[in-house]
C-alpha cells in the first residue's frame, strides 16, 4: 500500500498542469472558453496569457489529499486479486489481469471522485478559491450528491481504462523482459517506463469520450456551464451540439498526461515494491529461528534442502 500511495502522489503532482489543460479543453465551451477546434498549444498559450502560469496548478491540494489513499487502495486490491486470479495459475493472462485492474478501480474511484469534483471546479474557477471554500460552496449550492456527480461515468470510463492499461502494461513488460532475456524478479526502470507509457497512452485514447462526459457532469453548475440530467443526456447533448469531434476534445492533453503519468506511476510503484521486498527478504534471512512457527519451519526446510 505504501508503494501504491507514493506512486499515485508522484504521478499526479508531476502531471497536474497537463490535467488542467485537459479539463479546460473538455469543459462546456462557455466555461472552458475553448471551441472544439482549438489545439493544445493554443489552449496553453491562451490560459497562461489570460491568467498566468500559476493557474495551471490550481486544485493541486485536492489531488494531494486524494491521490495517496486512492492509489494505496488501488494497488492493494490489484495485487490481492492478481495473486488469486493470475499468480496461482501462472503464465500470461491479460484478461485476468484486466479484471484485477477493473476491481481495483471500482474501490479507488469511490475515494477519488469527491475530491476530483473539487479539483476540476478549482481548475475552471475564475475566482481564487481555496480547497475548503470550494467544498463548502458546492455543498451549500448543490448538496452532498454533487461530490459524486459523474461517479457512474467515472466507472464506465475507468473500468475499461484500467483494464486496458493493466493488460497492455503486463503484456508489454513481459514482452520486453523476454526480448531482453531478463528475469522478471529484477528491477529495470527502462522496462517499466516503456511499458507504462504505452499502456497509459493506449488506454487514455480509447476512453477519452467517457472522460469528456465525466468532465461535463462534474463541472455543471459552474459559471457558463450547462446542466445535464444524466450521463445519457450529457452524451446525447454533446453529439447533437458538437458532433463526434466533441467527444475527442482534450484527447491530446489526456494522452500527454496519461502516457508519462502511467510511466511515472508504474516505475515508482515497481521501484518501491522492489525496495520493500528486498528489505523484507534481508530482514527475514538475518532473523534467527529461535521461536517455533510456520515461517521457521519453512526456512528450516529450505536449509535442509540446501544441505542435501
Amino acid at each position: 500500500m505504501l508503494a501504491g500511495a507514493l506512486a499515485g502522489m508522484v504521478e499526479h503532482t508531476l502531471m497536474f498542469p497537463v490535467d488542467t489543460i485537459k479539463t479546460r479543453m473538455q469543459a462546456y465551451t462557455g466555461v472552458g472558453q475553448f471551441s472544439p477546434t482549438v489545439g493544445t498549444v493554443r489552449a496553453v498559450q491562451g490560459i497562461v496569457a489570460a491568467e498566468g502560469a500559476g493557474v495551471l496548478w490550481r486544485g493541486i491540494t485536492a489531488v494531494a489529499l486524494s491521490a495517496g489513499p486512492a492509489h494505496a487502495i488501488y494497488f492493494a486490491i490489484y495485487e490481492a486479486t492478481k495473486r488469486r486470479m493470475v499468480d496461482v495459475r501462472g503464465g500470461h493472462q491479460p484478461l485476468a489481469v484486466a479484471a484485477c485492474g477493473a476491481a481495483a478501480t471500482i474501490a479507488a474511484d469511490a475515494v477519488m471522485t469527491p475530491l476530483d469534483v473539487v479539483k476540476q471546479r478549482m481548475q475552471l474557477g475564475r475566482k481564487q478559491e481555496g480547497l475548503w471554500q470550494v467544498i463548502r460552496r458546492v455543498h451549500r449550492d448543490q448538496g452532498i450528491g454533487a461530490f459524486y456527480k459523474g461517479y457512474k461515468t467515472t466507472l464506465v470510463m475507468n473500468v475499461p481504462y484500467t483494464a486496458v492499461q493493466f493488460a497492455v502494461y503486463e503484456s508489454m513488460k513481459r514482452g520486453i523482459l523476454e526480448l531482453r532475456g531478463v528475469d522478471e524478479t529484477g528491477y529495470s526502470a527502462g522496462n517499466h517506463i516503456i511499458a507504462g507509457a504505452v499502456a497509459g497512452g493506449c488506454a487514455s485514447a480509447v476512453t477519452n469520450p467517457f472522460d469528456v462526459v465525466k468532465t461535463r457532469l462534474q463541472t455543471q453548475g459552474e459559471e457558463g456551464a450547462r446542466r445535464y440530467r444524466s450521463m445519457t443526456q450529457a452524451a446525447t447533448s454533446i453529439m447533437a451540439e458538437e458532433g463526434f469531434p466533441g467527444f475527442l476534445r482534450g484527447i491530446w492533453p489526456r494522452i500527454y498526461f496519461h502516457a508519462p503519468a502511467a510511466a511515472i506511476c508504474w516505475t515508482t510503484y515497481e521501484f518501491c515494491k522492489h525496495i520493500l521486498f528486498e528489505r523484507r527478504a534481508r530482514h527475514t534471512s538475518s532473523t534467527p529461528c529461535d521461536r517455533p512457527g510456520p515461517e521457521c519451519d519453512r526456512r528450516r526446510g529450505q536449509e535442509v534442502k540446501v544441505g542435501q
